[in-house]
């Protein structure tokens, strides 16, 4: 499982002209489920998200995380993470889950960032969406967490 991490100061959601998600102040999470994940990474990673210290301090350290600073999760379902791209000129996605495998994995993610106090928005799973991102800093962390094999 695969989590694309941006500090924002705005993230929105847009399908078919319609706002679905919208937050001020916190993080983007682009996610990526491929064959074999399990819940288990899933809150593994919620975890990380929600500890990890990407907010700064008074002296400009990056010193407080999500939790700390009271910020917005806005989880956005996304495919292309394991995109190939290494032959060709089209990029393949063997490696991404199906969507019925890899749906549920995304609202389970989602549902462990919000037990763990984070307020959580999703996009629309399986939609064309138009996702605006306002990247503070800019921020951005990939995250993975793989199952054990």
């Amino acid at each position: 499982m695969r989590v694309l991490l941006q500090r924002v100061r705005r993230g929105r959601v847009t399908v078919d002209g319609e706002v679905v998600a919208d937050i001020g102040p916190g993080v983007v999470l682009l996610v990526g489920v491929t064959h074999g994940d399990t819940p288990a990474e899933a809150e593994w990673l919620a975890r990380k998200v929600a500890g990890l210290r990407i907010f700064p301090d008074e002296a400009g350290r990056f010193n407080r995380s999500l939790l700390d600073v009271g910020g917005n999760a806005l989880v956005v379902s996304q495919f292309t993470l394991y995109a190939d791209a290494r032959k060709g000129r089209r990029p393949s996605f063997t490696q991404a889950a199906p969507p019925e495998e890899a749906e549920p994995l995304v609202d389970h993610f989602a549902h462990a960032l919000a037990e763990l106090g984070v307020p959580v928005q999703t996009g629309r799973f399986g939609a064309y969406m138009v996702v605006t991102i306002e990247n503070d800093g800019p921020v951005t962390i990939l995250l993975e967490r793989h199952a054990p094999s």
